[in-house]
């Protein structure tokens, strides 16, 4: 057996705990705010760049399936060096694909700059998660998943606000959305290697399965390109979908091959089989397709199919934000009260659930009210079930698999997001496309036929045309959050069947052993410290 030495994990007081969350949550936001303060701007981006629907779904795409493939491998890296390099590597890779991003000249420059972008933010998604893990109790966990949720909720309410400040000012201009972030990075680097003190697992035999990694990232992006060109560029019954489907699933079954025999799997099996990591897994991935494949195109809809600025979609997106706030830090702190971490999640599937119902009915003539409303139930539902899933998973193993466990939890959520922004993006752009040309015609205008100029680029547009693609837009957006609505019935599937256990208040599974043979612990209450 390999030489490992582990430093004993110590208790960190609430002031050390607060002053090494400063970077990391800066990072976090940082990671969060890349993906809000383009979502008010994309319409501009891709309408300035001549982009299409297909494009501008990729351009969110690309990030999310980059940082999911990623994901995993920067998780198993923190199991075995050091995790602060780790999340400074990330931040790094970060900016240099802000500054690329801020410099494109066309949509595939952008796509490919935003994919690169998105190996830090993967970095960053599941390494912040990790490092609070080897800090904090399961049990006291709890109480600072209340200011990730702030955290989130300020990065998902300033993004989209600064975003359409930026694009609505002429001497600003869309390309400062992707160089706003570099100073919060560059901030949060600094900060982090001041306040942030973390062991090292040092392994003589650290094996990183890269096939593994590379199978997975392959046989997702073949899936995701077929959902992308299917019945628009081939049929759904042909050799390229033949070709594509079966490709994919051939790799991903390689994968699955490849990890079951990997001494250092990037997702271990033996964690995913078990029943809290596995459910958790179910939920995560259901969470993540409704959530990401549903809002990521909120902004689109108030501004292409409503009318309104990038700033004033903004504004409109707060009541989901404050969802967000609210739930996450009321229910991190009755957590940690309790202990019980079972009955939040299955409460926050079921919100979710019902705010995505409510967003099906609109159309572009909708009450502001009735939107709002929704959205303030879709972000509840997102700010108590999203970290809560993360935390089951980590009260079940130990504290040397702690990285390997959340990112693959993170995993999964990422690429619930990335396969629904692109099964959701795919509809969008068939339904689009067919009320636009129905109406075309129906108005005697030449339908596809002009300058080549894109539907999103509304300010080319004759008027007649641009009131037909509004209708289009508006219209179409409902019938992407019903399919979310009926994805995330599988995540209260999930929550229901999950194991109700209390969190455990030691940092690690062999404290915890090691307390209950030498001591009295009670349910609920506070456990001794292992003896150190």
């Amino acid at each position: 057996m390999s030489a490992q030495t582990v430093p004993a994990p110590e208790t960190m007081s609430h002031r050390q705990i607060l002053e090494a969350l400063s970077g990391l949550l800066l990072a976090l936001f940082v990671a969060m705010l890349s993906a809000t303060i383009v979502s008010n701007a994309l319409p501009q981006i891709i309408g300035s760049l001549n982009g299409s629907q297909t494009q501008y779904t990729w351009v969110v795409t690309a990030t999310l399936l980059t940082s999911t493939a990623t994901t995993p491998i920067w998780g198993k890296l923190s199991d075995l060096i050091s995790k602060k390099t780790l999340i400074q590597i990330s931040i790094v890779i970060f900016v240099l694909g802000s500054i690329v991003s801020g410099f494109a000249q066309d949509t595939p420059q952008l796509i490919a700059a935003r994919a690169f972008m998105g190996i830090g933010v993967g970095g960053l998604q599941a390494l912040v998660q990790v490092a609070i893990a080897a800090m904090i109790p399961p049990r006291e966990r709890g109480r600072y998943n209340g200011y990730l949720g702030g955290v989130m909720a300020l990065a998902t309410v300033a993004g989209p606000l600064i975003g359409g400040v930026i694009v609505d000012t002429d001497w600003l201009g869309w390309r400062w959305c992707f160089f706003a972030g570099i100073p919060f990075a560059l901030v949060s680097l600094v900060l982090l290697q001041i306040t942030l003190r973390l062991p090292v697992a040092r392994r003589d035999d650290v094996r990183i399965d890269y096939l593994g990694a590379f199978l997975i990232a392959a046989g997702v992006s073949v899936i995701l390109i077929w959902i992308s060109f299917v019945d628009g560029s081939f049929a759904w019954v042909s050799w390229q979908t033949g070709v594509m489907v079966g490709g994919g699933l051939l790799l991903l079954a390689l994968a699955v091959l490849v990890e079951s025999r990997a001494k250092e799997p990037i997702v271990p099996l033996d964690i995913v089989r078990q029943r809290t990591p596995a459910l958790s897994i179910l939920a995560s991935l259901a969470v993540g397709m409704a959530m990401f494949g549903g809002a990521v195109f909120l902004g689109q809809y108030f501004q292409i199919g409503r009318g309104y600025s990038p700033t004033e979609a903004g504004l409109l997106t707060i009541p989901m934000m404050a969802g967000v706030l609210i739930s996450s830090i009321v229910a991190g702190r009755m957590i940690t009260k309790s202990g019980r971490v079972k009955p939040y999640i299955i409460t926050g599937t079921v919100v979710l659930v019902l705010g995505f119902l409510a967003l099906s009915t609109i159309d572009h003539q909708t009450s502001l009210y009735l939107v709002g409303g929704a959205m303030l139930l879709v972000g509840a539902g997102v700010g108590l079930s999203m970290q809560n899933l993360i935390l089951a998973v980590q009260n079940d193993v130990p504290l040397k698999d702690i990285g390997a466990a959340s990112a693959t939890v993170t995993f999964f959520r990422s690429l619930g997001g990335t396969i629904g922004v692109s099964v959701l993006g795919a509809v969008l752009a068939r339904r689009v496309g067919d009320s636009i040309t129905r109406d075309l015609t129906a108005a005697g205008i030449p339908a596809g036929g002009d300058s080549g100029t894109s539907a999103l680029n509304l300010a080319a547009l004759p008027a007649p045309v641009q009131e037909i693609v509004r209708a289009a837009y508006g219209d179409a957006t409902g019938h992407i959050f019903l399919i979310s609505a009926a994805i995330g019935v599988i995540g209260i599937l999930a929550a229901i069947l999950l194991k109700p256990t209390m969190l455990r208040s030691s940092l690690d599974l062999g404290e915890k052993l090691e307390v209950a043979e030498g001591s009295q612990v009670t349910e609920g209450g506070p456990v001794a410290k292992a003896a150190r």
